[in-house]
């Protein structure tokens, strides 16, 4: 029988995957392809208070700390504040740019002779309700990667980037700043970042915790099981001494998270929030 409606497919689709006809990354895109004309630009954005800006009076000895430690490629330009984006700031603009004769550590604005007015690119703003599959065309129609969305009174709610778009259909997309090997990564003896995949023997052996979970095998199931729903990116959560913070996330999954050590301060239980 033919199906009559998406849902029809959907389980038309998980029926061949139990046959063995699709594996599992098949499934889950197709899915993921068939509920993404019904997602909107709020489902996916990185909220405002996350976003990673430059201010449009920054020298460059000011914003370029900023634009090397995000590892970003292109950053919304704001004036007074976060509500008034000028433009985009591409990172590529900046990279022929540096003093001549002069340490890093002394860059001065006055000599780089570098106008970040005059490097501006152009803001597409976008309402919080577009669907992802126009946004995508739009995308590619104006060749603009990123999307600066707004809510009804004008504001900025966030901004949005053609791999946040992209994620939905095949699932996250890693780069060369991601974790290109094993399941945690070290920054400082106080911050990680950790695949949600990570089983929880994995995690315990690594911090020598003891975290567990009847019937859950990884981190992400560990947090999704505390919280009981799906988390958002951004959302956190402490479990014994351990504050979760979820990076990379969609309606269907977690997939990276940045996990701090927290001091050794008695039983700490755990508490949910946005943001830090």
């Amino acid at each position: 029988m033919e199906p009559a409606n998406k849902q029809q497919l959907i389980e038309l689709l998980r029926a061949a995957h139990w046959r063995q006809i699709l594996d599992s990354d098949s499934l889950a895109m197709l899915e993921g392809a068939l509920q993404f004309s019904e997602m909107q630009a709020r489902d996916v954005m990185i909220p405002r208070s996350q976003m990673v800006v430059v201010g449009l009076d920054d020298s460059p000895e000011e914003f370029l700390p900023i634009i090397i430690k995000s590892a970003h490629s292109r950053f919304p330009v704001i004036g007074e504040s976060r509500d008034e984006i000028v433009g985009i700031l591409l990172a590529k603009d900046v990279l022929h740019w540096r003093p001549a004769g002069r340490p890093r550590g002394e860059w001065r604005e006055e000599e780089s002779h570098f106008s970040l007015r005059e490097n501006l690119r152009p803001a597409l703003f976008i309402p919080e309700s577009k669907r992802l599959n126009v946004l995508l065309k739009e995308f590619r129609s104006s060749r603009n990667h990123i999307a600066i969305v707004v809510d009804e009174y004008g504001g900025v709610a966030g901004m949005v980037t053609i791999e946040d778009v992209l994620e939905q259909i095949v699932g996250d997309i890693e780069d060369e700043h991601d974790l290109e090997e094993g399941l945690i990564l070290r920054h400082t003896a106080i911050r990680h970042t950790v695949k949600a995949v990570t089983t929880l023997e994995e995690f315990n052996e690594y911090f020598a915790s003891s975290l567990a979970e009847g019937g859950v095998d990884t981190v992400g199931g560990l947090v999704i099981r505390r919280l009981g729903h799906m988390p958002m990116r951004g959302e956190t959560i402490e479990i014994d001494r351990f504050r979760f913070k979820v990076l990379r996330a969609d309606n269907r999954r977690v997939y990276l998270m940045q996990v701090n050590v927290l001091p050794l301060d008695g039983d700490r239980g755990f508490v949910s929030s946005q943001g830090d």
